[in-house]
């Protein structure tokens, strides 16, 4: 078997020039997949055609070899498996028919989960199939789902916030109902990360987006402990995948989720100071991360001079680079493929 550069640095090797792979690393950014978007109309509907997905998924590899694949997915697909209705307004993204108190639960049943999500699952095993295919055995294949307080956050704003006043209200005025809806999402979650497992994925992210926006407290609650539930099943039933949990903007919470959740590495937002994390996170468990997407937009000397600090600074320790959010629709295919260079020591 070829051994992964990835799953070896979340298992806690230390490389020279450790292995990379992007958030969005599939997307906008690649005139190859607008072609593709073109021709599968609206964004779910690529989502849940394995084809298209797969094709997605592989785009980015080829051009610049990262050490991971991650699924063609987004953390949505939990809330409209689950019956919400969903649609992605062009120039507005994601719209939910919003779930505003406990009443509203009874929109959401499980009963279809599968049926809605299969075509997820089938491009996860096409994935490993076509990799292979492609020449790309030494490449991972990471899952992932949205964290429970990131997606019931647009579950109940009915999409996406800036103040989060709706969602924070209703678990500040109603706990024990709130708490239904993040258990809903957690059972839901973690059977979708299992299957995800089952069909081929290597490794697992939880993504939890809007972690930064809840008081200690809370995020002890809403963040924690659903993450903990999550990590524990997930790893009870598959104790060799790895799970990466992403708390962003969690700042110096991120010790406490680093330290209590389970998880095997921690993705760095950007404005994680990375001396801090190589001092008080690297020696936990291994770190992912965390260069500003505008660095990457502009590329050039900015990007060479942010990436080789970050480079520096944690290479103490066993470290996957990433960015510290998603790539930029607007970012040059080239600045990628200088990025890969940096951290390949090739330029």
């Amino acid at each position: 078997m070829t051994e992964k550069k990835f799953i070896k640095a979340l298992q806690g090797t230390r490389y020279e020039q450790p292995p990379f792979w992007l958030m969005r690393q599939a997307g906008r950014y690649l005139p190859e997949y607008r072609e593709l978007r073109a021709k599968a109309g609206g964004f779910l509907d690529m989502v849940y055609n394995s084809e298209f997905a797969t094709e997605v998924t592989m785009q980015p590899l080829r051009r610049f070899g990262m050490d991971a694949a991650i699924l063609f997915s987004d953390i949505l697909v939990i809330p409209h498996a689950l019956g919400q209705k969903l649609e992605f307004v062009a120039g507005e993204g994601p719209k939910l028919d919003a779930i505003e108190n406990a009443e509203g639960l009874v929109k959401l049943s499980e009963g279809n989960v599968d049926k809605v999500l299969q075509p997820v699952y089938d491009t996860v095993k096409n994935l490993r199939s076509q990799m292979v295919q492609e020449g790309m055995a030494g490449t991972a294949l990471i899952g992932f789902a949205g964290a429970p307080w990131t997606v019931a956050t647009y579950m109940v704003e009915g999409g996406g916030s800036k103040t989060f006043e709706k969602v924070k209200a209703f678990a500040y005025r109603d706990p024990v109902g709130f708490a239904q809806l993040i258990d809903i999402v957690t059972e839901a979650t973690i059977h979708y990360l299992k299957k995800q497992i089952e069909a081929g994925a290597e490794a697992i992210q939880i993504f939890d987006s809007w972690a930064g926006v809840l008081d200690q407290d809370q995020f002890a609650q809403w963040v924690m402990v659903p993450t903990i539930k999550i990590v524990n099943a997930v790893k009870t039933a598959y104790p060799d995948v790895p799970v990466i949990g992403f708390p962003k903007g969690a700042g110096i919470l991120y010790e406490s989720y680093a330290q209590n959740t389970g998880v095997d590495a921690i993705g760095l937002d950007t404005q994680v100071p990375t001396k801090w994390a190589a001092e008080v996170l690297q020696p936990e468990l291994p770190v992912q991360g965390n260069l500003d997407p505008v660095a990457l937009l502009v590329g050039g000397d900015a990007l060479e001079k942010e990436a080789r600090r970050i480079l520096e600074d944690l290479s103490e320790g066993p470290y996957v680079f990433n960015l510290g959010h998603g790539v930029i629709k607007e970012t040059p295919p080239e600045h990628v493929g200088q990025l890969a260079k940096i951290i390949r020591g090739e330029a």
